[in-house]
């Protein structure tokens, strides 16, 4: 069959592993990216950009100083945004997260929270009248907004935020202060510099009563000269780990008011007199966050995705070491362990990408049920969310890792792009949510279904229902080629299962002896192995169904991967599979030895199946991931880009090494 990834000029490596291939790599791809459809619409994009010189960069980021970063940034979203009817606006899931990547690469810029957070909010949180009014200014970028959540003292403890919003009934106002220091609004992107909006988190006060947090749309600075306006204190934070081409800033209020309804008030009010309406349901806020959620796997997905690609790329045109004596060095993806390093951050990156597909769809199915009041499936949404968030985001960041490793001293250099997606993706660990936090959250929604099925009343939601069930005493493992995938299901939800009941009884006696919150964290280390159990389980269901739905002649690669996936997670956690005899050590051993055979299988498609991920060398940005494998030339051309060889002698010499080196030999 034709391979539009083999052209003439590739490295002769990397064209005979492509050669391997045993499926259609168009149809895999058209599979991983939602239809034929929607992989040509990517295709029309690229093209698009890549014509587009406007939207590309004067020279590699690596190259620039930070303003030039920003700069440069800013340049590039007004003119993409400029031209937004080349993508279908309402999918930004889709082809506004393609549009951006391939625009902006992996980096932040003066819009990034506008459009992820602060219309969504808007969306969300807004009644009708405050959305006619916002919506339509934000959309045609007559304002840019962000998103002031986290402080300086809290972040994700949203209860404890500081910054306060008093409500006047003489004015109909509320008034916004920074009470302290640790108040100060900090992290926000585009807050430094960029945005003259935002909308502002703060706890309410209404008639001597604290109501709580709230959001509220706050303006920053003039529309004219884009100075701040009175009283209000923000400013840049300086440079991070990664996406310094974003002005991420800090925010402090004094006594700064704003109208009665610039509080978001579709589900909690303050009338005029200051009489406060609570939401009819508590949880009503989430689906922005679910939203945004779904958007953050995906995109870790990606990350993790493009670092197999560089990874698995050059290690089949990257040559070292001898296997057979005096036969010549071979490609490093022929060792095992090169295999056992790279190909379960492939199998992670196709898990996690398909889990984001589904969330995507569960927040859809969930957003139409609350527009007729059902909040059934909410809280289960919004756990899952929760632990996804976590879970991906951590797994991502040490699959990025081990995929810089596995690449030897080039993955050092930032011509690799690892250094970038790794500053890039790891944030994710920290922001919307702090992992541990937010395994927490999922802890106490699994708690509530144990102490359900402990009094016989449970009617869990599928998401959890395993925790109900009773289950197979023991595994019903025999043979790795007879292992169904009902069966991994099922082995895996004894494991869940047994760690949900195990913090839930750990939890209940430290209740009777304590506080809750001095029970609670005593119990914490199990409540996030819970946590981590139930997602993990969830990923591999998911993975085991989407491969199920898969074109027939795709499904044995990739029921190979899949099953690389769930071996990975049963082998590295044994012990668990051993408790109470439901797993015999014959049988890990069996499924250890399953690996390694998924590792073999996947070698010939290895460098077929990154492909089929559909990442063109204006997205992977990565000297070592090329598609034509001609890494070393391409390395020497990159590095004779750096500034410092503008000149072939810098003036270091002149002012510091030449009069060392002179003063040193008179003497001698």
């Amino acid at each position: 069959m034709s391979n539009r990834w083999i052209q003439p000029g590739d490295n002769v490596d990397i064209t005979n592993e492509r050669k391997k291939c045993t499926f259609d790599i168009e149809k895999m791809s058209a599979f991983i990216h939602g239809g034929e459809d929607k992989l040509q619409r990517r295709r029309e994009i690229l093209e698009y950009v890549k014509s587009n010189k406007s939207l590309g960069d004067p020279q590699p980021i690596e190259f620039m100083t930070r303003n030039e970063r920003v700069e440069n940034a800013s340049r590039k979203i007004v003119e993409m945004t400029n031209n937004t009817d080349q993508i279908d606006g309402s999918d930004f899931f889709g082809e506004g997260m393609y549009y951006q990547a391939l625009t902006m690469g992996r980096d932040l810029h003066a819009m990034s929270l506008h459009y992820v957070m602060f219309i969504p909010t808007l969306q969300g949180q807004t009644d009708d009248e405050q959305l006619d009014h916002w919506l339509s200014l934000a959309i045609a970028r007559a304002i840019v907004g962000t998103y002031a959540q986290t402080e300086l003292g809290h972040g994700t403890n949203l209860s404890k935020l500081e910054t306060t919003a008093h409500y006047d009934p003489k004015t109909e106002e509320f008034v916004l202060n920074s009470p302290t220091i640790t108040a100060a609004k900090w992290w926000p992107g585009a807050l430094g510099k960029s945005s003259n909006y935002a909308v502002v988190v703060a706890q309410l006060y209404t008639q001597g009563e604290c109501k709580g947090p709230h959001p509220f749309i706050v303006q920053l600075r003039e529309m004219d000269t884009h100075k701040p306006l009175k009283g209000i204190t923000l400013g840049d934070i300086g440079p991070k780990l990664g996406i310094n081409g974003s002005d991420n800033g800090f925010l402090l209020f004094d006594h700064v008011r704003i109208p009665r309804r610039h509080m978001l008030m579709r589900y909690s009010k303050v009338l005029p007199d200051g009489t406060y309406i609570k939401p009819q349901h508590s949880k009503l806020g989430y689906g922005t966050m679910v939203f945004v959620r779904s958007i953050m796997i995906k995109d870790q997905a990606s990350q993790l995705g493009a670092a197999s690609t560089i990874a698995i790329r050059y290690a089949s045109v990257r040559r070292q070491g001898e296997i057979i004596p005096n036969s010549g060095e071979v490609q490093i993806l022929d060792y095992q362990t090169q295999q056992y390093r790279l190909f379960p951050q492939l199998a992670r990156a196709f898990a996690f990408l398909f889990a984001a597909y589904e969330i995507r769809d569960l927040y859809m199915k969930v957003t139409e049920q609350l527009t007729h009041g059902n909040t059934e499936l909410l809280p289960e949404i919004h756990a899952l969310s929760s632990g996804l968030k976590s879970v991906v985001s951590w797994d991502t960041a040490q699959g990025i890792e081990q995929c810089r490793l596995a690449c030897g001293g080039h993955g050092y250099s930032q011509a690799s792009a690892f250094p970038e997606i790794y500053g890039y993706a790891v944030g994710g660990c920290t922001y919307e949510g702090e992992n541990i936090v937010m395994l927490q959250q999922v802890a106490r929604f699994l708690m509530k279904a144990a102490e359900e099925v402990k009094k016989g009343s449970a009617n869990l939601a599928e998401i959890c229902a395993y925790i109900g069930r009773k289950g197979e005493q023991h595994s019903r493992f025999t043979s790795v080629d007879s292992y169904r995938d009902e069966d991994i299901v099922s082995d895996l939800e004894y494991v869940a299962r047994q760690q949900v009941f195990r913090a839930y009884e750990k939890l209940r006696k430290a209740q009777q002896q304590a506080n809750s919150e001095t029970a609670w964290n005593s119990c914490s280390v199990e409540l996030c192995k819970t946590s981590r159990w139930h997602v993990r389980l969830y990923l591999v269901k998911n993975f085991l169904a989407k491969v199920s739905t898969a074109p027939s002649d795709l499904r044995a690669v990739l029921h190979d991967v899949a099953r690389l996936y769930a071996f990975d997670i049963i082998t590295s956690s044994s012990g668990n599979f051993y408790e109470n005899g439901y797993m015999r050590e014959d049988q890990m051993n069996e499924i250890r030895e399953g690996v390694y055979k998924c590792l073999h299988r996947i070698r010939p498609n290895a460098v077929s199946l990154v492909d089929s991920w559909d990442y063109d060398d204006r997205e992977l940005k990565s000297v070592l991931g090329r598609r034509d494998g001609n890494v070393y030339p391409a390395l020497l051309e990159w590095a004779k880009q750096s500034p410092l060889n503008k000149t072939e002698v810098l003036p270091t010499f002149d002012k510091y090494l030449g009069p060392m080196m002179r003063e040193a030999k008179s003497k001698l």
